[in-house]
C-alpha cells in the first residue's frame, strides 16, 4: 500500500514538473512570473534591466533577450542609442533527481520500542540526476538621443531591436 502511495505521488509530482519545463523562457515581462525581464528606473535617461531565464533558456538567448529589451526601453523612450555602463551574467546551476521513489521506507525491529518505520530519503530505486544551470544577465544603460558615437559600449537601438528582432520568441498566444 505504502508502495502504491509512493508511486502515485511520483508520477504526480513528475507530471506537475513536466506541465512547468515547456521550452525555453519566451521574451516577457517578469511581472507575475519567476523567468523574463524587467527593468527599474534610476534617473531620466538610467535604468537597471535583467532578463532571468529558465534551465533550459541559454546563456547567449538571456543575453540577446537582455540587449533586445534595453533596444525596446531606449525607443519606447523617445531615445536613439544606449550605452551599456554596467553588465553580467549570473550562472546558477544545480543537481536535479527525477525518477525512482523518492526515499526507501522500512521496518526494523528497534531494541527500545518494538517494530519501528524508518525512512531513508537517501536510498531511492531507480533515481536519475541531472546538472540543471539557469541564467540571468543584467546591465545600467544610459540612453541618449542622436547618433552612438564611437564608444564600443555603445549601441544604436534601431540597429539591435532590427537585428536581434527574428530571435525573439514571444509567449503564445502573444503578438
Amino acid at each position: 500500500m505504502f508502495r502504491k502511495i509512493l508511486t502515485v505521488s511520483a508520477v504526480a509530482v513528475a507530471t506537475a514538473l513536466g506541465a512547468c519545463a515547456s521550452g525555453p523562457t519566451p521574451y516577457q515581462a517578469a511581472a507575475g512570473y519567476d523567468r523574463g525581464y524587467s527593468e527599474q528606473k534610476i534617473e531620466t535617461e538610467r535604468y537597471r534591466i535583467s532578463f532571468k531565464g529558465n534551465s533550459m533558456t541559454d546563456r547567449d538567448t538571456v543575453e540577446n533577450y537582455l540587449l533586445f529589451r534595453a533596444a525596446e526601453l531606449t525607443l519606447q523612450n523617445g531615445y536613439d542609442s544606449f550605452t551599456i555602463v554596467n553588465r553580467d551574467t549570473d550562472k546558477d546551476s544545480r543537481t536535479r533527481g527525477y525518477g525512482g521513489y523518492p526515499g526507501f521506507s522500512h521496518m526494523y525491529l528497534s531494541p527500545h520500542g518494538g517494530w519501528v518505520h524508518g525512512w531513508d530519503p537517501f536510498w531511492s530505486t531507480s533515481s536519475r540526476y541531472e546538472q540543471v544551470t539557469s541564467y540571468e544577465a543584467f546591465a545600467e544603460i544610459v540612453m541618449t538621443r542622436g547618433s552612438k558615437g564611437d564608444d564600443p559600449s555603445a549601441f544604436d537601438a534601431h540597429q539591435v531591436s532590427q537585428n536581434l528582432g527574428g530571435q525573439i520568441v514571444r509567449p503564445s498566444g502573444a503578438e
